[in-house]
């Protein structure tokens, strides 16, 4: 058994194993609460129960004896976000189960019998009673809500406007639009319609340049081929630009040779072209603006957390014409601190995604909350050191869990100007 098959084998185990002992607890309230309910009531409750179950454990074996090539594709994203919605609320409810777990093992402690309490209607409810329906409650919270991330949240697509002031910008830039979009995740997508709308926001914003900023797939090159007539679409007067992500390689899939492998990236070079975007691979190309010209690198992904250090700023370089105004498109923000701010201050604005604020957060005023910050620095919007800026996309798509809660899939049109930033 190769590693990735045993890898593949302990992951399904795992899921059996947390199915079986969550499911254990969720019966036993949901024996409580259905106790006094009708027969047909409780063979309904039952059956959904069981059939949930069942097809889980079946997901889970099927993730083991699936032919990877065939499997890590939009089946597998959405048994995943399917499971997590569903365990991590029937997880929830555990947490409360636990309680009365505990209140056991202190009554048995004790050795005395747990009294009853009393509903305002005077029907005395056991406490263990209200412990149960009080779980069933407490799972409905994160249900609706991630149920409505991936039927709402995912296609809530909103653009967001921020200005970047640089000093020592030439005049014939100042005022420059430039939009981005990141993360698509193609392997992910689902409502065409709703897709479109979201590309057509960014159109309608009229941008003068357009950075696509990797992870336009899962895993497979040929997640694209259905959106490639949608996505090139995306047009813009000084062109399109863009490189690649960490999902872009296929370093997360199986594959029976290197040249299958290679083959996969060339089919994903191909898109990039048919889609008629520049692929920039740790490489520059020049455009002019009136007689002013502009350096726009493109490396590939680098990442301070994974081993994929395929970037070099270095490379990207060379040949670059003497400008004043260097972009940076880099998708994964840890490379900005770990090596380009250090590096190479030359480089004015980079544009970076991968993180997607985690898919879960609350922006909310000045309030600003995700998950994501606790693993990276830069996670969302616009960050400056120094003379430097960093705008990290929180992503157009989506991978894992095919939603959106509280982080809503972004275009961006960034706004070039001159100077410095009026004072609050």
């Amino acid at each position: 058994m190769d590693g990735l098959a045993l890898f593949r084998l302990d992951t399904a185990l795992i899921a059996a194993l947390i199915i079986v002992v969550v499911d254990v607890y969720i019966l036993r309230a949901l024996r409580g609460v259905l106790q006094h309910t009708s027969r047909a009531v409780r063979l309904g409750g039952y059956t959904v129960h069981w059939t949930i179950m069942t097809a889980a454990i079946v997901a889970a074996a099927w993730y083991y004896v699936a032919d990877p090539l065939n499997f890590y594709s939009i089946t597998r994203e959405w048994l995943v976000g399917i499971f997590a919605t569903v365990y991590l609320s029937k997880i929830t409810a555990l947490s409360v189960l636990l309680l009365d777990d505990l209140r056991r093992v202190a009554l048995r402690i004790r050795k005395k019998l747990q009294p009853a309490t009393t509903t305002p209607s005077g029907i005395p409810i056991p406490r263990s009673e209200f412990l149960n329906k009080t779980a069933i409650i407490a799972a409905s919270v994160p249900l609706t809500a991630l149920t409505m991330g991936i039927l709402s949240g995912a296609h809530d697509y909103r653009v967001v406007r921020r200005n970047i002031y640089l000093p020592n910008l030439p005049k014939a830039f100042d005022g420059l639009r430039i939009g981005q979009l990141s993360d698509v995740h193609a392997g992910t997508l689902f409502h065409r319609t709703a897709i479109q709308g979201g590309v057509d926001l960014l159109m309608a914003e009229k941008p003068d340049l357009i950075f696509f900023t990797g992870d336009l797939v899962n895993y497979y090159s040929r997640e694209v081929k259905p959106y490639i007539s949608l996505f090139g679409r995306l047009r813009a007067p000084l062109g399109v630009f863009s490189i690649t992500g960490n999902h872009d390689y296929g370093d997360y899939v199986w594959w029976p040779s290197d040249e299958a492998k290679q083959e996969n990236f060339q089919l994903l070079q191909a898109a990039h072209r048919e889609m008629g975007y520049r692929l920039l691979l740790n490489e520059n190309q020049m455009i002019k603006v009136g007689n002013e010209p502009m350096a726009i690198l493109g490396t590939e992904n680098w990442s301070l957390r994974r081993r994929q250090k395929y970037g070099d700023v270095a490379k990207a370089l060379q040949g670059a014409g003497d400008t004043d105004l260097r972009l940076l498109l880099a998708h994964d923000p840890t490379y900005w601190d770990a090596v380009v701010r250090k590096q190479y201050p030359m480089i004015d604005i980079t544009f970076s995604g991968h993180t997607h604020g985690y898919q879960c957060g609350v922006e909310a005023g000045g309030f600003r909350w995700s998950p994501a910050q606790y693993h990276y620095r830069q996670w969302a919007d616009l960050y400056q050191e120094g003379q430097q800026h960093i705008y990290v996309n929180r992503g157009f798509g989506s991978i894992g869990y095919p939603g959106r809660l509280g982080m809503a899939p972004e275009l961006t049109v960034l706004t070039l100007r001159a100077g410095y930033p009026p004072q609050a």
